[in-house]
């Protein structure tokens, strides 16, 4: 298929870039405000009770850096409701709040604790999981899961993505992860195998622009496009599905194929299937576990495999961890399987396990 040709991203694009909140200083004060009449009452109430520095100003209550330690305290005082109405701005050397980072407290505190995390985007390593092709008893591809070198070894993909939300930079990191996937894991690839790169659909705004800088790293080290799926996660709810449809086209112009993840839990449902038609879908791992052909969970998992077939999308099964749930996916029809059993992450391309192997 012909690639469309379309101008990168300017440089000050957020999904480019990766910055800190508030340039990159770790802020000498938090003014803090409840939304509501209650959470300041109760705000106030907590400050007295802890002892809390903090300076009664028309913006709100400074809290200087030194008594940071203590605002998790503080916000031990508040229920999950409440929390979100208690805000929190940035200043720097006691001046005024600065209202393009204002955030609830709980958010805030998340920032302070990971402010590793952009020393740590320039670190990042992955881990590679082999995906089976079921018919062949051979490694079709591999998913790339992201990783960041550490003061204390491995950081893993969910604290990354957890630092990257509290600080603000979700947009940045899940392009910066397509990017350092595709130069990093591509050229390890034997012949022919598949590289799947998950990317979260709420954080592309615009497909024709913040997918350009992915494009340009396959570019880089002379990718076939044909040889990437980018598989859509399941870790939050899709945007509307004319959207979604717009991205998976816009990878699909490039030539590369695309997935959905987590069919029969979260929010992939026969309604995606049918409006998307990706080139494939993953089978929730709730479905496979403990799974077996006497299981009465297996006509409906059988039915799901032959709705997808029927829609011309193949069915990739996860979350093998046994000789029976590989036989039982065998048996549903699912062509291509995923799990501990057929391969751990690994630092690099290490094909399937023997016992895999001799179940083939």
């Amino acid at each position: 298929m012909a690639r469309t040709s379309n101008p990168a991203p300017s440089p000050g694009c957020d999904c480019t870039q990766l910055s800190p909140p508030s340039a990159g200083k770790t802020p000498s004060g938090l003014y803090l405000h409840g939304v509501t009449r209650h959470v300041e009452r109760r705000l106030v109430t907590r400050l007295a009770a802890l002892g809390l520095a903090a300076q009664r100003r028309p913006e709100g209550w400074l809290i200087p850096a030194a008594a940071f330690s203590s605002l998790e305290a503080l916000l031990e005082g508040f229920s999950r409701t409440e929390r979100q109405d208690l805000l929190a701005a940035p200043c720097q050397s006691g001046g005024q709040p600065d209202p393009w980072h204002t955030a609830p407290l709980e958010r805030w505190l998340e920032r302070l604790e990971s402010s590793w995390f952009v020393a740590a985007t320039g670190r990042l390593r992955f881990h590679v999981q082999p995906i089976a092709d079921l018919r062949r008893a051979a490694v079709y591809g591999y998913e790339a899961l992201v990783r960041a070198e550490g003061e204390h070894g491995l950081i893993g993909a969910g604290a990354l993505l957890q630092a990257a939300f509290a600080q603000g930079q979700s947009r940045a990191f899940d392009a910066l992860a397509r990017r350092e996937a595709i130069r990093q894991v591509y050229p390890q690839l034997g012949p022919g195998q598949v590289l799947f790169i998950n990317f979260a659909p709420g954080v592309v705004y615009n497909p024709d622009v913040c997918l350009q800088t992915t494009f340009q790293a396959c570019r880089e080290v002379g990718a076939d496009f044909s040889r990437l799926l980018f598989e859509v996660t399941e870790s939050e709810a899709f945007p509307d599905l004319a959207f979604l449809r717009r991205i998976l086209e816009r990878y699909r112009a490039e030539g590369a194929q695309v997935a959905l993840d987590g069919l029969g839990a979260g929010h992939t449902g026969l309604t995606y299937l049918a409006e998307l038609r990706p080139d494939l879908v993953k089978l929730d791992r709730a479905l496979v576990r403990g799974l077996s052909t006497d299981d009465p969970r297996f006509p409906l998992v059988q039915a799901l495999v032959a709705y997808a077939h029927s829609l011309g999308i193949r069915v990739v099964a996860e979350g093998i961890e046994t000789a029976e749930e590989l036989q039982a996916v065998r048996e549903l029809g699912a062509d291509y399987a995923q799990g501990y059993f057929l391969g751990r992450p690994a630092p690099a391309p290490g094909g399937l396990t023997a016992e895999a192997l001799a179940r083939g």
